[in-house]
């Protein structure tokens, strides 16, 4: 068994190039997937690249390193546009959890049901990978392409995640629903990040799901009806139409119904939403 600790992405992209080895940063998703499987033959442990490592605030938006963990992200002093993110990362298993598990690996995992994807797609997150052949950059909604899939060659690694510049004053929230409140798997998970006019009109909003589709997806015609509507209490915001969530594609299992799902994923949006818009008030869906 080879397990490899390059110190640079230098000495990493020779390993990479062979394709023998298995990525593992936290290793908070990798090593309890193997169930009684065995580890495989040869590891790449990349937790030691100092590049790999930072929150930076660019004159374009801000690059998270692909080694930040969940607690980096919960400590650094990053906008209200953030928030979202932030309350994923706390939801993100146990504390322990949180210290050893990074953003780009719960990208890369590509569950359904991945807690810092609908955050980062509100924010029109984008992922760079790197490998010997150079550098690129991809959109996260054409970087995850299915259950447990990415656009990831075998040469390449995820060196950040980049967001780009926005508004001061946008404000997101997030929120998920599991059988249990700490330590679980969500059934249903709402990112939203929204500005509004001097007026309390909407001029802009994101909202993405999650668990409820194969991979997590932005609500655009949700959106586009949002757009324009003042809302400045909570009553001002009227029902959603089912219509606006068409794109979803909710299953059933041991954790609940795909018609459940449904309806779960249409009353976390509209809560998340006046959470957005009405952070003082305590809104339950």
């Amino acid at each position: 068994m080879d397990y490899a600790i390059p110190k640079s992405l230098d000495d990493a992209f020779p390993i990479l190039g062979a394709g023998t080895h298995a990525i593992v940063a936290g290793g908070t998703d990798f090593f309890p997937s193997l169930g009684d499987n065995p580890p495989p033959e040869n590891i790449l442990d990349v937790s030691g690249i100092p590049e790999l490592q930072g929150i930076t605030r660019l004159d374009g938006g801000w690059r998270i390193g692909g080694g930040v963990t969940w607690t980096d992200i919960i400590r650094a002093p990053l906008p209200p546009a953030f928030d979202a993110l932030k309350a994923a990362a706390r939801e993100v298993g146990s504390v322990q959890i949180q210290n050893a598990g990074t953003v780009a690996g719960n990208i890369c995992n590509a569950s359904p049901a991945a807690d810092g994807i609908p955050p980062l797609l509100v924010l029109d997150a984008s992922v760079e990978l790197a490998s010997r052949r150079g550098m690129r950059k991809l959109p996260l909604e054409s970087f995850v392409t299915g259950v447990r899939q990415v656009a990831l060659e075998l040469d390449e690694i995820v060196t950040a995640v980049h967001v780009p510049a926005i508004a001061a004053e946008t404000r997101s929230a997030f929120q998920k629903l599991g059988s249990r409140k700490y330590l679980v798997i969500s059934i249903a998970m709402v990112a939203v990040a929204i500005n509004t006019d001097e007026d309390h009109r909407i001029a802009d909003i994101r909202v993405a799901i999650g668990a409820c589709s194969p991979v997590a997806c932005r609500m655009t015609s949700l959106e586009d009806s949002l757009v324009g509507l003042r809302v400045k209490t909570g009553d001002d915001l009227p029902p959603l139409e089912p219509a606006h969530f068409s794109c979803l594609s909710p299953i059933s299992d041991m954790r609940g119904s795909a018609g459940y799902r449904g309806v779960t994923a249409s009353r976390l949006a509209r809560n998340v939403i006046l959470r957005a818009l009405c952070p003082e008030t305590s809104i339950h869906a």
